[in-house]
């Protein structure tokens, strides 16, 4: 009878071919990552989300899966006019996005801010309405927060995009889920991530269990992020179909840029 011997490296070579496998397959099930929008907002905010995450302590994945959900990957018009990309609620000191009319076009089916884009489409094409104040924290630059004045600004300025969104982020880092906030799922989640890190090490934000139960933590119950049931459901969903456990994993620990990751 013949035995067949493995030497070290003959075991490494099969566990690595293994894993390109099942990480070939995984990659093919990512498919919110063929829509070239999706793309390009998390490569404006991933790097910023990884750089909250390792400062206060947040799983990354969940804090984009978050800001893809509640922004519409950018293209919510509150989105893009306040830089808000979590939706945060502004708090009593916070500038406010105010009620703004706006059209909203038969032919695009969406709501229109920026006047250059309102300028090509027909009268026809129109439905101006009055829409309520957002309640949301506008992060525009001092000048403009909370005014109806320059609401394209953002769409334009790439520099004061990036700068909204880096405080948006910081807001939910700091202000909401943190030790001292009033809402018990957010001061317990927070506990419960310190411990974490503390048990382990930062590298147990980077994994997949840690975003998915943070994300059930906040959220699917009353007096927390999201009190709808579905809620949490939804954001696991977009953080397994654009792979974004496995984006900050080869961002963080491989190195990559953020186009070889995503490809």
């Amino acid at each position: 009878m013949l035995t067949k011997t493995y030497n070290t490296d003959n075991i490494r070579y099969i566990v690595l071919s293994i894993l390109l496998i099942i990480s070939s397959l995984d990659a093919g099930s990512y498919s919110y990552r063929k829509y070239p929008h999706v793309k390009k907002f998390y490569k404006e905010i991933t790097p910023i989300a990884i750089k909250i995450s390792k400062e206060h302590n947040l799983p990354a994945a969940s804090l984009l899966a978050i800001a893809g959900l509640e922004s519409g990957y950018g293209r919510g018009y509150v989105c893009q006019i306040t830089g808000n990309i979590m939706s945060l609620g502004a708090f009593k000191s916070d500038p406010e996005l105010p009620a703004l009319t706006l059209p909203y076009s038969k032919s695009k089916q969406q709501i229109l801010f920026d006047k250059n884009e309102i300028k090509k489409h027909t009268k026809a094409d129109l439905d101006y309405k009055k829409r309520h104040k957002s309640l949301k924290k506008d992060y525009r630059p001092m000048q403009y927060a909370g005014t109806v004045k320059n609401l394209e600004l953002l769409k334009y300025n790439e520099k004061l995009r990036c700068q909204a969104h880096n405080a948006c982020l910081n807001d939910f880092a700091t202000r909401w889920i943190c030790k001292k906030s009033n809402i018990k799922a957010f001061k317990n989640a927070k506990i419960w991530l310190e411990t974490l890190v503390a048990d382990n090490n930062k590298n147990i934000l980077f994994n997949m269990n840690t975003n998915s139960r943070f994300i059930d933590k906040i959220g699917g119950v009353k007096n927390s992020f999201n009190y709808r049931k579905s809620w949490p459901k939804k954001a696991k969903q977009v953080m397994k179909k654009a792979g974004l456990v496995e984006l900050v994993n080869n961002i963080q620990n491989k190195h990559m840029s953020f186009d070889e990751a995503w490809e």
